[in-house]
This record gives structure tokens, sequence and C-alpha cells, in this order.
């Protein structure tokens, strides 16, 4: 749900279960509770809520451009689980999850050095992909458009830039803002990473960091960053 009385359209963002009463004389409903995945306290009113509610309120500033498709499927305290539709990333190697290293390349395919010349439009996240688990096989990745297939887009000009087809799937998510720095990234991806370890559920490994802001025209407190991690399986039972 879009919080549409505040200038940048927070998403506020509730999952849970609610269970309704029905009055076995009349036929119609008598109560409704709610029991909300991201507090422990479910009173009527609750100040966890209230903050919960409030903190959802940060300023985030996402850009107006296509980005990969999704669901959320459970928001707790601490992350959020979402299901991914598949998309296409174009990428090169890194260096670190937080480093440059390959945007140039990967970036200059969509701007125009490919084997047609084609301009293919800008989208958001900037991904990097860590592949191992000490986080140092990485890749560096721009998602494209969602209508576009392999088959149909240009053949890439250098050797060292690549396509595939991520299959999407469930993918666990820690938002953050600020400068997404190397160490800021793997406090956030450990701390990501041992929630979904007490919370019983089977990571694999590796992660992602999405990027969402162009770091040059964005201020700190506004930028949208992302450490993902991809789960082996995930149940809403």
């Amino acid at each position: 749900m879009k919080f549409i009385l505040l200038p940048w359209n927070p998403e506020l963002v509730i999952t849970g279960t609610s269970i309704m009463g029905i009055n076995p004389e009349t036929g119609k409903f008598c109560s409704h509770v709610d029991f909300w995945d991201s507090i422990k306290k479910n009173d009527y009113f609750s100040l966890e809520g209230l903050w919960d509610v409030l903190k959802q309120l940060q300023i985030y500033k996402t850009p107006d451009l296509e980005s990969p498709k999704y669901q959320i499927l459970k928001r707790t305290a601490n992350y959020e689980v979402r299901k991914y539709t598949p998309f296409i990333v174009v990428e090169a190697n890194g260096d670190k999850l937080a480093g440059s290293t390959g945007f140039n390349d990967v970036t200059g395919y969509i701007f125009g050095k490919n084997s047609r010349s084609e301009k293919i439009p800008m989208t958001t996240p900037l991904f990097t992909q860590a592949f191992d688990a000490e986080l140092s096989k990485v890749s560096i990745q721009v998602v494209l458009p969602l209508e576009k297939y392999i088959s149909s887009l240009p053949d890439p000009n250098q050797e060292t830039i690549s396509m595939r087809k991520v299959e999407g799937g469930i993918v666990a998510v820690l938002k953050f803002s600020g400068r997404a720095t190397e160490d800021v990234v793997r406090e956030k991806e450990k701390a990501l990473r041992s929630s979904l370890i007490n919370d019983g559920l089977k990571t694999k490994t590796g992660c992602l960091l999405a990027q969402y802001n162009d770091p040059g025209r964005t201020w700190s407190f506004e930028m949208r960053n992302e450490v993902l991690i991809w789960l082996e399986e995930f149940s809403l039972d």
C-alpha cells in the first residue's frame, strides 16, 4: 500500500493472519483480530505496531525505472520474503560486493556498445552478486527490460560481458539506506543470514547487493539498498 500523504510515497507492507469471528445465530461477522508477522505484541493498540509503521515511513528514493517483478510473501521485523519472476541480466566479473569493477562494461552494452548499436532502456537496481560463502567470487549485473528475450537481444561487443536468464524464486531481503560500503554490506549480509537461520530457513550460498540510486545524484539518507539471499525453500504454513 502506498502512503500518498507523504511526498516520497512510502510503501507500507503488513503481512500476517486475520481471524474473523462469526455469530452462529446471525451468521454475521462479530469479531476481527489481525496478527502481524512483524511484531510480537498484537494488542488492539500496540506501541510496537505503531513503531513498525513509523519505520516504514523512512525516506527511500526509488527511481521511476523498470525493475524485476516480485510479490512480497512475508514481512518480519528484520526482513521480507519475496517471490521474484524470471528476468535477464547482462553481467561482467567484479572484484567485491560494493565495488564498481565491470560497471562500465555492462552499462556500455545498454548504451549502445553492442552488435546492433542498440540503446536499451535503463532499469533499476544495479545488482552485484557473490556466488561463494566468502563473498569473493563476484559479478556486476544490469537487469534488462522485461519484454526482452535473450534471442532478440544484440550480441555483446566485449568478451568480458555475457547475458543470462535468472529463473527467479524465493529470496529474503534486508533493506537499508546510506552508502553501501563493503564493510556495511558484509555486516548486513551477516545480520540477514543470522535472522534467517534463527527462523529455521534454509539459505543458498552467496548473496546479492541491490543498489537503486546514482550515488552522485542522491543524498545518502535517501538511498535504497538491499541485501538479498536466495532461499532453498519457503512455506507460509
